[in-house]
């Protein structure tokens, strides 16, 4: 069996919401990232065998096949196919474990992953699940006697399950304050000394991420009303809405080989779980347990460690129960700070963790994230010397 490298990464800054990206059409958001993949990767895009994309909302601008729309906006060759994927959150991440079984199994060759979202343009409905379908009267569990007799009527929504979690775990609101400012305080250590500058494409001017506030302070925070009647969690301690857009290339050893390319990681282990979808976002405890198992690994062995806040409960309680040393854990900020492009936040925080394993010399990196339903993906990637 193959292995699966990755060859090249590039990602947009990620913007704020009504920033600097919020007027770019989501296909040409993702065409200028892909142009970049292909000129740093130094593949041919003749050779690439497919484009997978992750991106939830697909109306509007992102409407049909957005993977499809984006490669040929970019100019690239049209007999290259592309196909997107709904994987919650985990859109993108999914979309390199595809990538990776594709070529492992040895299908292809070259397999772009990546994910676009233009939240801006856009916006979410209902919370109940991540959707803008939402609002328009399209919630997936109303009506559903299936899902009524399973679960009866209890609430679904990555609020209340991220209230629920804080509960479960005794998390106190002070916890997730602390861990909320300290990602803030991170992302701008991070951009100020320019860290992520090699990362990302210039689009529409915008080459810094709009994310990270300077002028948070525990105060501010500790003055927000909570989400929820009698709850601990703000708006503080959630990821922020956010447009951007990310890709890696995936090849095949055989592949960089032949055409004398130079990889940066290897896609070590994957698993992707299913869990509680009430609780909706704990999938991230049981798919590290599971990658780590499949990976004959400790988390002692783990050098960088992308968990996506996409509230300070998740990370919280995942590190309750793996123990984690939180010195390890975003150490240039999560997305609580630089914000979550829901479809292009997977391959966006393993585009910044390739960077950081390169930056600190780390065999391994380790991604994991929760996803609306109950699901979580895990990636291991090896860096390649």
């Amino acid at each position: 069996m193959s292995s699966a490298y990755i060859v090249g990464t590039a990602r947009s800054a990620v913007g704020r919401r009504r920033g600097g990206l919020a007027g770019v059409h989501s296909a040409d958001l993702a065409a200028q990232v892909l142009r970049a993949l292909v000129d740093r990767s130094g593949v041919d895009p003749e050779l690439v065998d497919d484009v997978i994309m992750g991106c939830i909302d697909t109306l509007g601008p992102q409407n049909g096949c957005i993977a499809r729309t984006a490669w040929l906006a970019a100019g690239l060759p049209q007999h290259v196919p592309g196909v997107t994927i709904d994987r919650q959150c985990g859109s993108s991440q999914q979309a390199v474990h595809f990538a990776a079984q594709a070529v492992m199994s040895g299908t292809a060759d070259f397999v772009v992953a990546g994910g676009v979202q233009n939240m801006s343009m856009i916006p979410m409905g209902s919370a109940t699940v991540l959707g803008a379908e939402m609002g328009l009267g399209a919630d997936p569990f109303v009506g559903s006697e299936g899902w009524k007799g399973r679960y009866g009527d209890q609430p679904v929504s990555q609020f209340h399950g991220a209230e629920k979690i804080a509960e479960k775990w005794s998390i106190s609101r002070e916890e997730m304050e602390t861990l909320a400012l300290e990602s803030h305080r991170r992302a701008i250590t991070a951009i100020d000394a320019g860290l992520f500058e090699p990362e990302i494409v210039e689009i529409a001017g915008v080459t810094i991420d709009e994310g990270p506030r300077r002028d948070s302070t525990a105060e501010k925070m500790a003055s927000l009303r909570p989400l929820q009647e009698g709850g601990r969690l703000t708006a503080a301690m959630a990821s922020q809405i956010s447009d951007g857009a990310s890709a890696v290339m995936v090849a095949s050893g055989e592949a960089v080989e032949r055409h004398g390319l130079t990889p940066l990681a290897r896609v070590h282990t994957m698993a992707v779980v299913g869990s509680d979808p009430i609780l909706m976002l704990t999938g991230p405890i049981d798919a590290t347990h599971r990658v780590l198992q499949r990976s004959g690994l400790t988390l002692a062995d783990i050098g960088v460690i992308e968990v996506n806040e996409a509230f300070a409960s998740v990370v919280l309680a995942w590190q309750r129960e793996l123990g984690a040393d939180l010195a390890k854990v975003n150490v240039n900020g999560g997305a609580m700070a630089l914000g979550h492009p829901i479809g292009a936040s997977g391959t966006r925080l393993m585009t910044s963790m390739i960077a950081q394993m390169q930056r600190t010399g780390s065999r391994y990196g380790l991604q994991t994230m929760c996803e609306g339903g109950g699901q979580a993906n895990a990636t291991i990637l090896e860096l390649v010397e």
